[in-house]
């Protein structure tokens, strides 16, 4: 049995939340956006220009390594990220599906069965440049947390719903 789906957008993340059968399904998409696409193209390219022109070179300076340093940091800055979406799914009786969709159609899944789980939490991560929410589980014999989003950092009012 389908029932509507709840939609939440940002700028860069889509949720949506659906219930099908006895399941719950949280969807964070990632905005596509074709300039970014672009931008990550460029960046790229921009970086293998200065790699070769640092490399056919007679001759090595600072500024070679320099320029092969801030080309990789802009490259890195514009990356496109190649997840589509991250469904979570929860199936109450049986546990939670872990989901990874790339824009190249693979798709990387993991279960977690309901027995394992200990709970779930809103974690606040906390690095030098920025701050972002992540939902985690707690799961028993495991010595880390594990992520519901492993690659995409969506906003904390699209977490609290979860």
């Amino acid at each position: 049995m389908k029932q509507q789906a709840h939609v939440v957008s940002t700028g860069m993340y889509r949720y949506t939340h659906r219930r099908e059968g006895g399941a719950d399904i949280h969807d964070i998409f990632i905005e596509k956006s074709v300039f970014r696409v672009i931008f990550s193209c460029i960046g790229a390219a921009f970086l293998l220009g200065s790699v070769c022109r640092a490399l056919l070179k007679e001759t090595l300076c600072l500024s070679s390594f320099w320029s092969v340093a801030f080309s990789a940091i802009i490259a890195k800055w514009l990356q496109y990220k190649l997840v589509k979406k991250e469904p979570l799914v929860i199936m109450p009786a049986f546990g939670v599906q872990l989901e990874q969709h790339f824009w190249s159609g693979r798709a990387h899944r993991q279960f977690v069965p309901v027995s394992k789980i200990l709970k779930p939490v809103l974690n606040e991560c906390v690095t030098p440049v920025t701050c972002y929410w992540s939902l985690a589980l707690l799961v028993r014999d495991e010595d880390e947390i594990m992520l519901a989003f492993k690659k995409l950092h969506p906003p904390v009012k699209m977490l609290v719903p979860i």
